[in-house]
C-alpha cells in the first residue's frame, strides 16, 4: 500500500483528495493535516510514502514544511498541489526538495498516477516543466568547473541514464529503452546522482542542461 498524507488548509480540498485516492486498492490516506506545522508532526505519526502538499498555509506554508520533511532522513516524497500555476511556486518547490508539481485542477486520473510515480521514487518532470526549469536554473557566469568535472566520472551507460532523466523518463521507460531491468536502472541512476552531486532527479537534469549533455529541443 502507499500511504499518503494530505496537507491542505480547505477540509473541502482533503476530502476531495480522499475520496479520489480512496478509490484506489493501493493507496491510503493515513492523516491530514491544515498546514505544514502540523504536516511536519503527522508524517513523524505518520510515516507516509508520500505527501500531499499546498503551498498558500497558514502557520508554516508548504514550501518550508517540504523543506524540513526532505532535509529527514529516509522521509516520505513530497508532491506540491496547488490552484496557482506560478514560476516562482514551481522553481521553489524544486529547490526545497519537492518530487512533483500538479495543479488542483489537474483530473483524478492525473493525481492518482502523480502519486504512483512519486512513491516509486520518480519524479514528475513533464516536458513544459522541464523548460522552466532550465530557463530558471541556467543563470549566466554560472560555475560549471565542478560539475564539469563530476560528469567526466560518468560510464557510457551512467551517461546513457542521465540523457535519459533529462528527456523526463521515468525508471521503467529508461529500462525499456536501454534494455535493462529496473532493478539495474534504479542503481545507474544513484550512481549518476552520487557522482554529479545532485540532491536529486530534478538536480541532475538541470545540470545536464547546464553542461550541454542535452539541449531543449534537441
Amino acid at each position: 500500500m502507499i500511504r499518503v498524507l494530505l496537507a491542505d488548509d480547505h477540509r473541502l480540498v482533503r476530502t476531495g483528495f480522499r475520496v479520489i485516492l480512496g478509490l484506489e486498492d493501493d493507496i491510503e490516506v493515513v492523516g491530514e493535516a491544515e498546514d505544514g506545522a502540523q504536516a511536519l508532526a503527522a508524517v513523524a505519526a505518520h510515516a507516509p510514502d508520500v505527501v500531499l502538499m499546498d503551498v498558500e498555509m497558514p502557520v508554516m506554508d508548504g514550501l518550508e514544511a517540504t523543506r524540513r520533511i526532505v532535509a529527514g532522513q529516509g522521509g516520505p516524497s513530497v508532491l506540491i498541489l496547488t490552484t496557482f500555476d506560478r514560476d516562482d511556486y514551481l522553481f521553489a518547490a524544486l529547490e526545497a526538495g519537492a518530487s512533483g508539481f500538479l495543479l488542483k485542477n489537474s483530473s483524478p486520473e492525473s493525481l492518482v498516477e502523480a502519486v504512483r510515480v512519486i512513491a516509486r521514487g520518480d519524479a514528475l518532470l513533464a516536458p513544459e516543466i522541464t523548460r522552466r526549469v532550465i530557463s530558471a536554473f541556467a543563470r549566466p557566469g554560472a560555475t560549471r568547473a565542478e560539475p564539469a568535472a563530476r560528469l567526466g566520472e560518468l560510464t557510457p551507460r551512467e551517461h546513457e541514464v542521465l540523457v535519459e532523466l533529462a528527456g523526463g523518463a521515468t525508471n521503467a521507460e529508461i529500462a525499456a529503452s536501454l534494455h535493462l531491468g529496473e532493478t539495474t536502472v534504479k542503481t545507474h541512476v544513484s550512481r549518476v546522482l552520487t557522482k554529479l552531486g545532485a540532491r536529486d532527479r530534478t538536480q541532475a537534469v538541470v545540470m545536464a542542461y547546464e553542461l550541454g549533455v542535452v539541449r531543449p529541443g534537441g
